[in-house]
């Protein structure tokens, strides 16, 4: 995998300047990309293109070894420090993203569960309106059933009451006629025994 830096990192990495850095990408021995404006170096094949492969001479072979030595420590730590922080990095986000994860989880099974109780909710009530429609339409018709007896009752009743009435009134007009009829039979009994 290629890691690239951008200009400014790898200077400061490699403890260079941008003029030799840029000196050393129009060489070719930095491999390179431009994006967005910005240039970005390889990091890998940067390093090792900054330290001396040899030295033609022996007096500077001693001061390069030294300095070289010196930067190449440097260049490893800083290496060996980037490494370190990739990885400290890639845990975090691999923790980060367990943790989101597992609350994403947590929050679907939580929201699972409510919808559990909300369909058994729903159900209950359903079951409880349908028994209050029946218990209702029991009622209703517990009442009109009720409703019609006592107006039956009240219509027999009323109905007998009058039949009374009718047959005692008719009986006192008979009484009335008979004891009418009587008192003419005896008042033409009366003027026949006075005539005599």
């Amino acid at each position: 995998m290629q890691t690239y830096l951008e200009l400014e990192e790898f200077c400061k990495l490699v403890h260079l300047n941008e003029d030799v850095v840029k000196g050393m990408m129009a060489n070719g021995a930095l491999n390179f990309k431009e994006e967005d404006g910005k240039i970005y170096i390889e990091a890998n094949q940067g390093t090792f293109s900054v330290v001396p492969s040899s030295v033609s001479k022996n007096s500077m072979v001693n001061s390069m070894t030294l300095a070289g030595e010196s930067f190449v420590e440097k260049t490893i730590g800083t290496i060996l420090n980037l490494h370190e922080k990739v990885l400290d990095a890639k845990d975090e986000t691999l923790d980060t993203l367990k943790n989101e994860n597992k609350f994403l989880k947590d929050a679907l099974y939580s929201m699972q569960e409510l919808y559990d109780e909300d369909r058994k909710t729903i159900d209950t009530l359903n079951q409880e309106l349908k028994h209050a429609r029946e218990e209702a339409e029991f009622m209703k018709r517990k009442y009109k059933l009720m409703w019609n007896k006592t107006m039956e009752a009240f219509g027999v009743n009323s109905d007998k009451k009058m039949a009374e009435n009718k047959e005692e009134k008719n009986s006192k007009e008979e009484n009335i006629k008979e004891e009418a009829e009587n008192i003419e039979i005896l008042e033409e009994n009366l003027e026949q025994s006075e005539q005599k």
